[in-house]
């Protein structure tokens, strides 16, 4: 126990410190933006952006990983917001927790074996590039000073670690932010700052319970938006999980960091905040700057509140440009360079899955549509290709007359047809056997072409019999077929 706490808390003591610090700096204006999409005020994101950061750090699946407000979250929450207000906001991130907690228990993270790398790598790069979008409004109509800002924070980000000694000790990103805050404080420019993007909050968080009737019709309001705040809140956050899982080489729990999402927004709920999940942007910065254990998670969400509450004076101050390169940096970073390469090396199908995901999801700004479209081609072309993997031969058996057909693989709704359509049933012959010991039936639709088959030939007066029928194949024939049965059979081929 005591070694597994020190493993998860303070085997990486500097680099969670300075990690955690960055991330704090990053949330703000994200949390301040994401609460003005939503439609409520800039603290309603802050406060959630400090809670869900402490509340996951402890009970999350995957250490070193950021949960806070997030843009995909906050577009689901526009509507509720306008109709119905911001207690009937905090009442469905309530809900979203109880749901994220039942889905935890129900083991549903487990449904992530069938997300192909494909749609990750397409989930990652359609990311990385809606981070980059999100950074051009700060990036148009503006003056030279933010151009040439940016520019130097980017330089500061990508040189400083190439400065003997401090260069491996600073993170970067942090670097950049100090010594443009540094740079804007001195010159006094005319660019725009954090205080520029909203109200810091002046006060703690308090306990809120939402103002909202308990009853069926409130029920009725918030829980298709809870719904879609799970999916949407547990797909990104899983996600999420695997990347970093990728960038650390370390496993995770994500049937834990269901649960733990869950908690976290309850917890934003009773807070007064918004309904969030993982953020992949913030992860990364987590990660890239050294953040490893759960103690980088619980710092940037402490040092957030801090800032916001204590230091607001200060991190007004912060021009944007410095934050612009941070996630810009992010951007390059996320993004899968080597997918571009391995277009030509991948088969056409892996291509389309990633390129639709990409589509879809910058298209959309909807991350779960994004990867259920491509999960759903995945599917297809994988039914597609086993569905092809199929061979039935025919050859003389022991008697005249006798026919012996050898099937080869997979029989399922993909591949039936052409299961169908390999047996000769013009051949006048006495006795057909069908051997099905490399085969698999895996569906009723398999059983109904094996019911046609069998039916065909018996009613051109050949005699029928099959071998070979593994023990999982017999099962769901002799439960589904109905060739030995005639008023099933005169049924079936009524219409035909």
């Amino acid at each position: 126990m005591i070694r597994s706490i020190k493993h998860d808390w303070f085997s990486n003591l500097k680099g969670d410190s300075l990690a955690g610090i960055v991330v704090a700096l990053a949330l703000i204006p994200e949390a301040i933006a994401f609460s003005i999409i939503a439609g409520v005020d800039p603290k309603v994101g802050l406060y959630a952006s400090f809670s869900m950061a402490v509340i996951i750090a402890f009970a999350g699946g995957r250490p070193g990983m950021i949960s806070a407000a997030t843009g995909a979250m906050a577009l689901l929450m526009v509507t509720l917001v306008k109709e119905h207000g911001l207690e009937y906001l905090l009442a469905a991130t309530l809900l979203t927790g109880v749901l994220q907690i039942a889905a935890g228990y129900l083991r549903l993270a487990d449904l992530m074996r069938f997300v192909s790398r494909s749609v990750v790598t397409g989930f990652v790069n359609a990311l990385a590039i809606l981070i980059f979008m999100a950074q051009l409004p700060e990036l148009t109509n503006v003056t030279w000073h933010v151009y040439a800002m940016t520019a130097a924070g980017l330089g500061i980000i990508y040189l400083f670690p190439y400065v003997p000694v401090i260069g491996k000790t600073l993170p970067s990103p942090l670097v950049c932010i100090l010594v443009l805050t540094a740079v804007y404080l001195l010159t006094g420019m005319d660019i725009r700052t954090v205080g520029d993007m909203g109200e810091l909050p002046d006060t703690l968080p308090v306990f809120l319970w939402p103002e909202v009737p308990l009853n069926l019709e409130t029920l009725s309001i918030i829980f298709p938006y809870s719904v879609m705040l799970t999916v949407v809140g547990l797909l990104e956050s899983m996600m999420t999980a695997t990347i970093v899982d990728d960038l650390t080489d370390t496993g995770s729990d994500k049937n834990r960091e269901c649960k733990g999402q869950g908690l976290a927004n309850i917890g934003t709920g009773l807070l007064g905040g918004m309904a969030g999940c993982a953020m992949i942007g913030q992860s990364v910065i987590n990660i890239k700057s050294g953040g490893r254990t759960r103690l980088s998670t619980l710092i940037a969400g402490v040092m957030l509140l801090m800032m916001v509450v204590f230091l607001a004076d200060w991190v007004s101050q912060i021009p944007m440009a410095a934050l612009v390169a941070v996630m810009i940096m992010v951007s390059i970073g996320t993004f899968s360079w080597t997918s571009i390469r391995d277009l030509r090396k991948h088969p056409l199908s892996t291509n389309l899955v990633m390129l639709a995901t990409v589509v879809v999801t910058v298209g959309t700004h909807n991350l779960a549509i994004g990867v259920f479209v491509g999960v759903l081609l995945a599917a297809l072309f994988f039914a597609n290709k086993v569905g092809n993997i199929l061979y039935i031969g025919a050859e003389a058996g022991e008697g005249e007359s006798t026919r012996v057909y050898k099937v080869v693989g997979q029989v399922f709704f993909a591949s039936s047809e052409r299961f169908a359509a390999a047996f000769d049933f013009k051949e006048s012959l006495e006795k057909v056997t069908i051997d099905l010991s490399r085969a698999h039936f895996w569906d009723i639709t398999a059983v109904q072409a094996l019911d046609r088959v069998v039916i065909k030939f018996r009613r051109e007066g050949t005699e029928v019999e099959l071998i070979g029928l593994n023990e999982a194949s017999a099962t769901i024939v002799d439960r589904y077929a109905v060739h030995d049965d005639p008023e099933a059979v005169e049924k079936l081929m009524g219409g035909h």
